[in-house]
């Protein structure tokens, strides 16, 4: 059994959680989690290691030995900090976890108030909010989320999760893979359900960068 199997093990077992309840909050069938745990698959996808963290509310690398397994702990709440420095967001319209979603605003005079702290200095314009539709991205974001976007037409690295516009009126959000200099670009989602769609040679010419996600506003 590898470091990682084992701490997965632990770790599951330490929150009391089965792997049938793994396997529903993080999309990855229980035949292929039991597969990590035993060590008989030998390398795990980092995508999955990602969504099994954040399913046992792990801290990012937990797993991977980049920082100490968490112990169970008495549960306690602190104090609530208030803060008053907010910007007020208009939820301008839907963006698509799936495929096939018309891009076009369509405020219903919805708001969210997002902390100024999140805006890490930069300026309202530099963002819009828009409200997820569809699974395609489940469990990362669930249909109703709202999601704040940073406007930019690039994204920083191949397999980074933006905001896209294909066939000139579509638009998504999609892990996104590509090679620089290559004709291509390939839309991943995160359900297994769903699967990707490679956009290449002149179809590129009616596809454009959004944005990337900074903040997901969700709401129980």
């Amino acid at each position: 059994m590898s470091d990682i199997s084992k701490k997965l093990y632990e770790v599951r077992t330490e929150k009391d959680v089965s792997l049938s309840k793994l396997s529903n909050m993080t999309g990855i069938a229980k035949s292929t989690l039991q597969r990590y745990e035993t060590g008989a698959t030998k390398k795990i996808p980092l995508d999955a290691i990602y969504l099994i963290e954040k399913a046992l509310n792990l801290a990012a690398g937990c797993l991977l030995g980049l920082l100490p397994n968490p112990r169970p702990k008495k549960e306690t709440f602190a104090s609530p900090s208030i803060t008053p420095e907010v910007t007020q967001f208009p939820v301008l319209g839907d963006i698509g976890a799936g495929y096939d979603r018309l891009a076009m605003e369509d405020w219903t005079g919805e708001t969210v108030e997002i902390p100024n702290t999140y805006l890490c200095g930069r300026k309202k314009e530099d963002f819009i909010v828009l409200r997820v539709k569809g699974d395609s991205m489940y469990p990362l974001y669930h249909e109703g989320d709202k999601v704040l976007i940073l406007k930019q037409s690039t994204l920083n690295h191949s397999g980074d999760i933006g905001a896209i516009v294909y066939n000139d009126e579509l638009v998504t959000i999609k892990k996104v893979e590509y090679a620089p200099g290559e004709n291509w670009m390939r839309l991943i989602p995160i359900n297994p359900e769903y699967k990707p769609q490679q956009i290449e040679g002149e179809d590129l010419a009616h596809c454009a960068v959004i944005g990337i996600p900074k903040l997901l506003i969700r709401e129980f």
